[in-house]
């Protein structure tokens, strides 16, 4: 089924042999049935079977998916990766936290073993990224920045100042003039304000 599939309430789904219910659903002879009007999502939790569930029509579009590209906040770094909380996918907030992280092979596309995580992002950071594999439960959506369109697009200095993007890995505080390394964005115009 694709994430755009339509149901009404008691239209049956699946059977139990296929799938397990999740939200929105209800089990009744050995078949689930579509409890509530929506969009039926599979979601494979690393279970043998997928999770059958169905979201309203305006909490559809909310979940990060494969391809998508996310605005994310930077949590923590350590060596390996840096972790991050989903905001927005495309230009839509998100009402619930989604954790991702960027691992240090994700980072960029080319010299990927020269990648250094605190060179490329810092806890606070505002960062464009892309889904590449969706999380679960225990696990967070894995995301990357390897293209020129994502990385770091707001970052603050030390002395709390936005920094200015002077390069592809560069930013500089306008007030105290310190250079401080990113895996710097090149935004493009949509996302500029006139």
């Amino acid at each position: 089924m694709s994430p755009k599939t339509l149901c009404v309430p008691g239209e049956r789904l699946c059977s139990t042999e296929e799938c397990v219910p999740g939200p929105g659903t209800y089990l009744r002879h050995g078949y689930i049935f579509a409890s509530l009007a929506g969009y039926v999502l599979r979601k494979n939790a690393g279970e043998e079977m997928p999770v059958v569930s169905v979201v309203k029509e305006s909490e559809a579009q909310l979940l990060p998916d494969v391809g998508a590209t996310v605005t994310c906040k930077v949590t923590s770094i350590n060596p390996r990766f840096a972790k991050v909380q989903i905001l927005y996918v495309g230009s839509t907030p998100l009402k619930d936290r989604f954790r991702g992280t960027i691992r240090k092979e994700d980072v960029r596309a080319t010299e990927k073993d020269k990648v250094e995580i605190y060179k490329s992002f810092r806890p606070g950071d505002i960062v464009l990224a892309k889904v590449i594999s969706l999380g679960d439960v225990q696990s967070n959506y894995l995301l990357t920045t390897a293209e020129n369109e994502l990385g770091v697009v707001v970052a603050h200095s030390e002395a709390g100042e936005q920094m200015v993007p002077i390069s592809w890995c560069e930013m500089q505080c306008p007030r105290t003039h310190a250079k401080e390394f990113r895996k710097v964005a090149r935004v493009q115009p949509e996302y500029l304000q006139a």
